[in-house]
């Protein structure tokens, strides 16, 4: 440190005899270390860009690889190393500030020890001599807390780091700054003083010299920003104390342990909610009946109806396992064959495996619809197999596959077990149905999208009908209602007058009775209509709304739309400015309810795949493909060594 003094007295010396004021002589010395230091700010400016350019990457293998910090940490050091950026370059200007300071503290000395007229304060130590002297560890602290704000700001690095992440950086700054102006000279205090506020001015000629905006592209830095920020938002904003308080996450953690200790997973079910067990249904009770196969069913439910049938039936293990990590679980995911109803694998936060390449991931189709307008433009892309509910889907795939150039999927002739159950409640109960009603029943059932029925002409198509002995139902969509609540409650109050045995609006959806009580349904773009038309062989009217498009070049692929054409084979389609002929309409229909019936009825025969045995259809498909995979992972493995690998994964499992 005598080393160093030897060099800084001169110079200090030098600022005295230029000012003639040791105060100004300490803010010269300061100016002139910052000048002297300003190739290193570049160098650190320079590194700063780096990092902040890196960030749209980094961001984007955090939600590639969310839950898995070891892949993380791999990836981001791969990614300094390519792109050159050194995490602990930004502590260089720092540490040459700390051995600075100490070896001004000798200079210091020297001049006080002096005796020199105008040093006497220069050398007070606020903890030794107190009073007056305090000021200059709270000036410090206040010169920090300015340099953290205005950083902030205009540091490129610093102004994209999380408030938590600017509030520990300032904090500690304040804190050091604190902490040395009580225990140094108050000449040392003033000079880190002045270190702090000069840095403003270093961090402006760093921008000037070393222009961020011409290296970093922002726009796609705060797009990768919104994909991590929705995906840390699944957590629902529970702190990590909470979270292991919470019952539900000690059961997930239980969950995600149980599931990574089970050996031979050969099929899994991955379900966004109870509600999608009914698509799944048929597949996994032909395959519990026809194999031993043991079928493992992920779910973001704690409450999904499958633990209560996993109590009566052992073979189902299912797992509770919340939004946040389905992604660790899917992206770590080991097994022969991965079945879900979720569109969109792999191009958001869900992914196919990378532990394992070989897995087929298999398609479920939660509607009999297109798959043209209603589905995002590469929302099958990265599955395997589709199993496909009639001919117009495999047509549409098909089609898209060949316009847009990419790999034929497996597309399977399966069927809609969904409508195969609906069929076969409806026979039993169609009698009972009839027996019951009084009047003809017309249920109202629009989507929930923007325009639905009930925001655009729902006052008008309820006015046409009433009074004229029909049984009105209007039954929304339940996402409407959770959504919408206050619009829903306002339309009940503007026709509470008409009594509820001629309007009835509907508030618990856990039933289709409604449904299949109707004589003709309502709608707009809701696919509801096919459950409808092809279980009762009933018809439908359909309002224009604005349709349901989720992908705006559909009519680039020139396929007639199954979402359009099928909206004139099973009923009526009325545009907003036809609504004058709606009651007509619904008079027509009633009046020739046997040629729709017919007319329906010749529809579905060529419609859907398999009727009747959809389920069963799905079923031995899945385990066709399980016992496929068995064979190519043992070169000669036959269903025989298949069951015993079954056996082996339900006794790991228990």
């Amino acid at each position: 440190m005598e080393a160093l003094a030897d060099v800084f007295a001169p110079i200090v010396q030098a600022c005295y005899d230029l000012s003639h004021n040791w105060w100004i002589a300490i803010l010269l010395f300061t100016l002139i270390v910052k000048i002297v230091l300003m190739p290193v700010a570049l160098w650190v400016q320079k590194n700063s860009i780096v990092m902040v350019k890196v960030m749209p990457a980094l961001n984007r293998l955090k939600v590639r690889y969310y839950g898995d910090a070891e892949t993380i940490g791999e990836k981001q050091t791969a990614l300094y190393k390519e792109q050159h950026y050194h995490p602990l370059l930004s502590l260089i200007p720092l540490a040459l500030q700390i051995v600075i300071l100490f070896g001004l503290v000798d200079v210091i000395h020297r001049i006080t020890d002096s005796g020199a007229a105008g040093t006497e304060f220069l050398g007070l130590v606020p903890v030794e001599a107190g009073g007056i002297s305090w000021t200059m560890p709270l000036l410090a602290a206040l010169s920090a807390a300015v340099m953290g704000f205005v950083q902030n700001r205009i540091n490129p690095l610093q102004k994209e780091q999380s408030r938590a992440e600017k509030n520990t950086t300032n904090g500690l700054s304040i804190a050091l700054s604190l902490f040395l102006g009580m225990f140094v000279a108050a000449g040392m205090a003033f000079y880190w003083i002045c270190s702090n506020l000069l840095s403003i001015a270093v961090q402006v000629v760093c921008n000037i010299a070393v222009n961020p905006r011409n290296y970093i592209d922002y726009d796609e830095l705060e797009a990768s920003r919104r994909e991590l920020e929705e995906l840390n938002a699944l957590s629902g904003g529970r702190s990590r104390w909470r979270s292991w308080r919470d019952p539900l996450a000690k059961r997930e953690r239980a969950d995600f342990k149980r599931f990574f200790g089970t050996a031979n997973k050969h099929i899994v079910f991955y379900s966004e909610g109870s509600g999608f067990y009914k698509y799944f249904r048929g597949a996994i009770e032909w395959l519990l009946a026809h194999s031993d196969i043991t079928v493992h069913y992920v779910t973001n439910d704690p409450d999904d109806r499958i633990f209560a049938l996993a109590e009566q039936q052992p073979r189902i293990l299912p797992y509770y396992i919340g939004e946040k990590r389905a992604i660790t679980l899917m992206m770590k995911m080991d097994a022969d064959v991965v079945v879900t109803t979720l569109g969109d694998l792999d191009n958001f936060y869900i992914k196919r495996s990378y532990v394992r390449r070989d897995i087929e991931y298999v398609y479920m189709f939660h509607h009999m619809t297109s798959m043209d307008m209603t589905s995002t433009i590469g929302e099958y892309d990265n599955y395997d197999t589709l199993l496909c509910t009639g001919p117009h889907q495999i047509a549409e795939m098909r089609i898209i596959e060949d316009m847009r150039g990419i790999r034929h999927k497996n597309l399977v002739e399966c069927g809609y077990d969904l409508l195969d159950r609906d069929l076969e409640d409806y026979a039993m109960r169609q009698q009972d149905i009839e027996e019951g009603k009084d009047r003809p029943s017309i249920v109202l059932a629009p989507s929930w999208q923007d325009d639905n029925l009930l925001d655009c002409c729902i006052d008008e198509l309820i006015g046409s009908l009433v009074g004229r002995g029909y049984r009105i139902v209007v039954r929304p969509h339940p996402e409407y209602t959770k959504r919408y609540r206050p619009r829903w409650e306002a339309l009940q109050a503007r026709w509470e007058s008409v009594g509820s045995e001629e309007l009835y609006f509907e508030q618990d959806f856990s039933s289709n009775d409604t449904i299949l009580t109707a004589d003709v349904i309502v709608t707009d773009w809701s696919s509801v209509f096919c459950e409808f038309c092809f279980t009762t062989l009933r018809p439908a009217v359909f309002i224009d709304t604005p349709p349901k498009v989720r992908n705006p070049h559909w009519r680039d692929f020139g396929i007639d739309s199954t979402d359009i054409n099928l909206r004139n084979r099973l009923g009526k389609s009325l545009a907003l400015d036809e609504l004058a002929l709606f009651p007509d309409v619904i008079a027509d229909m009633l009046a020739h309810r046997e040629q729709w019936r017919e007319r329906i009825l010749s529809i579905r025969e060529g419609f859907v795949f398999n009727l009747g045995s959809g389920g069963a259809a799905a079923g031995r498909y899945l385990l066709n493909a399980v016992l496929s995979k068995q064979q190519e992972r043992s070169g000669d493995s036959s269903p025989s060594q298949a069951n015993h690998d079954q056996e082996e994964d339900h006794h790991a499992a228990a």
